[in-house]
């Protein structure tokens, strides 16, 4: 389940909106003082990092720096709000989803064990 739950949040979401709302793409990094370029580079690695988590067969190392890279983005997420607009909500995402992230990892990593 929360591995899915990644899935949409991390990859699914950011992609459609790529596709289907491209004017709303940089709306979360714009206010935050980042260049227009950042947002389309963190659609791309996030959408990378979850075809990584999601497919049963990437290799292990692959799967761990997706989860890594993952993990990096949603805590500068919160340190981009927490030093910027300080809005308890934009700050208190990133880390339940950060949580999530977390226990996907465990779980994979259980699943992972056990298949071996």
């Amino acid at each position: 389940m929360a591995t899915t739950i990644i899935i949409l949040w991390e990859g699914l979401m950011p992609l459609s909106t790529l596709l289907f709302a491209p004017q709303y793409v940089n709306a979360g990094t714009k206010p935050l003082g980042y260049p227009d370029y950042f947002a389309y580079t963190l659609i791309i690695c996030k959408v990378l990092g979850v075809l990584a988590i999601s497919y049963p067969k990437a290799p292990a190392k692959l799967k761990e720096w997706a989860y890594a890279g993952l993990a990096f983005n949603l805590i500068f997420a919160f340190i981009s709000h927490s030093y910027v607009d300080k809005n308890i909500g934009f700050m208190l995402m990133p880390i339940v989803v950060l949580g999530i992230l977390a226990v996907s990892y465990i779980y994979n990593n259980k699943i992972r064990s056990k298949s071996l």
